[in-house]
C-alpha cells in the first residue's frame, strides 16, 4: 500500500469510527428541545468541558466500570456520551505531534496553534492571543473558571493568563487575581510560589475584595452579589489540588459542587461562560492508576450533569461542549495477558489511589522501617487494592518494585529501565497498580500524553457545527460563532 493510499485508509477509518460512536440516545437531557431549536441560535449561556488527558479510552474505561455493576457485562453509557451531537478532534501542538496541556488549551481557548509550555501567546512569547473567555466577559457575560486541579495549570490559566513558558508560576496565579473575571473554583493556586517580598495571588484577591471560601462552610455561604468576584478552593493531601475522587472524604468539596456553585454565582440575563476542567484525569493516567483515572471521569461526568440540569431549564439559551486535550497514558482497552478477556470488575477492589498509598502507607513505612520487607505491606495491599491470590509472576514483580522503592529509585530513575517500567512515580505503587489493571485487561503504553484524536460532544444551541471530524482550534471557532452569532471579534490583544 502506498504512503497516500495508508493516510486516506487512516483518515476514513477514523471518520467512521466518528460516525459509529456518534450514536446514542441522550437520556438525561431534553433531546425534542434540542431537535427543535435552531441550529444558528446564539448560546447565552455556555458550558466549555475539557477532560484533560481524556479521550475514547478513559471514557470507555469508566463505562465499562458502571457496567460491571449489578453483574452487568454492557457497557453504561455516560452522561455526555449520550449527547446527540459527537465528533473527533486532532489534538497536535505548533511544534510538535505529541502535544501539552499549555498548548492543547491555548488551541482550546485562543483558536490558535503554539509552542508545548506556552500559555495563550504566539510560539515566540511575544504576542498574546485573546481567549474566550476575555471575549465573553467584553461581550458582557460573566465568566467562571472550574478545576479539579490548582486553578493556575496550564488548562485553566489559558482561558485568563498570557506567558511564555507554563512553570511562571507565581506571574500566572497573580493575572489570576488581577483578572477581571467572575468566579474561580478549584485547586489552590500555587502561593508557595511567591518570591521572596512580592504579595501573593491570595493578597491581591483580598485587596481586591473577592469574596474567599477555603472550606466547606465558607463555601456554602457564598451568594450571589453584584459587583463581587469569587474564589473557592479545596486542597487535597497532596499538591493543592482537589484529591481524587476515590480517595475523598464527606469534606472535600467536589467538582460537581464547584460547577453547581459557579451556576449559582454566574446566572444572569446577558448570560456567562465557564470553563469545568477534570484535570485529575490526566493525572492518574500519567500514574497509570485506572481506577483513579476511572472515578475521577465518573466525577467529571458529575459535573456535566449539572450543565445538564440547567440546560434542561433553558434549552434554548444553552449550549454545553465537553472534550478532552490530548489523551494520557496510551490506555489500552486489552492486555496481552488476558488477551480476549476483560474482568472489569477487579478495578472496583481499589479502595484507594497510588498516591494515597504513596502518602500514608509507604512513604511512614520507608522512613520508620529502613530494613523492611514486602510481607510487611502485603496485608495493606490486600486491603487497598484487592490483590490477592498471587501468581508467582506477580509475586516477583512486586518484591522487584518493593526492593527499588526501599532504595529510593523514584522521581530521577537512573536508568531507562526503571523509567520504562515505572515512570518516575513509587516503583512499588505503580506495579500494584499495574498488576491489577492487567487482571482488569486494562494495559498502559505511556507515563506520558499520547498523539490520539479525542472525542468531542455537544448538546444545546449551536451544538450541530461540532459534528465531524476537526482540530482542536476548531473548537474555539464553534463556540465564538455560537457565543457571537458570528460576530467579528480580536483574536489578538
Amino acid at each position: 500500500m502506498t504512503r497516500m493510499k495508508r493516510i486516506l485508509a487512516l483518515t476514513l477509518s477514523l471518520l467512521v469510527s466518528a460516525a459509529l460512536f456518534a450514536g446514542g440516545n441522550a437520556e438525561t437531557v431534553n433531546t425534542e428541545a434540542q431537535t427543535n431549536q435552531a441550529e444558528t441560535a446564539r448560546a447565552k449561556y455556555v458550558f466549555f468541558f475539557i477532560g484533560d488527558g481524556m479521550a475514547l479510552p478513559q471514557i470507555n474505561a469508566a463505562e465499562a466500570l458502571l457496567g460491571t455493576k449489578d453483574n452487568q457485562s454492557t457497557p453504561e453509557k455516560l452522561t455526555f456520551s449520550k449527547f446527540p451531537v459527537q465528533g473527533l478532534t486532532t489534538t497536535y501542538a505548533a511544534n510538535a505531534f505529541i502535544t501539552d496541556s499549555a498548548a492543547a488549551g491555548t488551541a482550546l481557548a485562543t483558536g490558535h496553534k503554539t509552542n508545548s509550555g506556552v500559555i495563550s501567546m504566539d510560539p515566540t512569547g511575544l504576542t498574546s492571543y485573546k481567549t474566550l473567555a476575555e471575549m465573553a466577559k467584553e461581550a458582557g457575560m460573566k465568566v467562571g473558571i472550574v478545576s479539579s486541579v490548582n486553578l493556575d495549570h496550564a488548562t485553566p490559566a489559558v482561558f485568563y493568563a498570557h506567558k511564555k513558558s507554563r512553570s511562571d508560576y507565581y506571574a500566572i496565579n497573580v493575572q489570576m487575581a488581577e483578572s477581571n473575571f467572575d468566579y474561580f473554583g478549584g485547586g489552590m493556586v500555587r502561593i508557595d510560589k511567591t518570591p521572596a517580598g512580592e504579595k501573593s495571588a491570595h493578597d491581591i484577591m483580598k485587596e481586591r475584595g473577592f469574596v474567599i471560601a477555603s472550606d466547606r462552610e465558607q463555601f456554602n455561604a457564598m451568594k450571589p452579589e453584584a459587583g463581587k468576584q469569587y474564589y473557592a478552593y479545596n486542597t487535597g493531601f497532596a499538591a493543592n489540588a482537589l484529591d481524587y475522587t476515590i480517595d475523598m472524604d464527606s469534606s472535600a468539596i467536589t467538582l460537581a459542587e464547584f460547577t453547581q456553585k459557579g451556576i449559582e454565582l454566574l446566572d444572569n440575563d446577558k448570560g456567562f461562560f465557564m470553563m469545568v476542567e477534570g484535570g485529575k484525569i490526566d493525572w492518574a493516567c500519567h500514574a497509570n492508576d485506572a481506577a483513579a483515572s476511572i472515578y475521577d471521569t465518573i466525577a467529571f461526568d458529575q459535573a456535566i450533569q449539572k450543565a445538564v440540569d440547567f440546560y434542561n431549564r433553558h434549552p434554548n439559551e444553552t449550549l454545553i461542549v465537553v472534550t478532552g486535550d490530548h489523551e494520557t497514558g496510551g490506555l489500552s482497552l486489552g492486555f496481552a495477558g488476558t488477551q480476549y478477556d476483560s474482568a472489569f470488575d477487579e478495578i472496583a477492589k481499589q479502595k484507594k489511589s497510588f498516591e494515597w498509598f504513596d502518602t500514608y502507607v509507604l512513604k511512614p513505612y520507608k522512613e520508620n522501617t529502613p530494613n523492611g520487607s514486602l510481607a510487611d505491606l502485603m496485608p495493606k495491599i490486600k486491603e487497598t487494592f484487592g490483590l490477592t491470590d498471587l501468581t508467582d509472576y506477580e509475586t516477583a514483580q512486586l518484591q522487584e518494585a518493593f526492593t527499588r522503592s526501599m532504595g529510593g529509585e523514584v522521581e530521577r530513575p537512573k536508568s531507562q529501565d526503571e523509567y520504562l517500567l515505572y515512570g518516575g512515580y513509587e516503583p512499588l505503587s505503580v506495579t500494584i497498580t499495574h498488576l491489577l489493571n492487567q487482571r482488569a485487561g486494562i494495559a498502559w503504553a505511556s507515563y506520558s500524553h499520547t498523539g490520539v484524536p479525542v472525542a468531542t460532544f455537544a448538546l444545546g444551541a449551536s451544538s450541530g457545527q461540532f459534528n465531524g471530524y476537526y482540530d482542536n482550534t476548531d473548537i474555539f471557532t464553534k463556540l465564538s460563532n455560537a457565543m457571537f452569532a458570528g460576530a467579528s471579534v480580536a483574536m489578538a490583544r
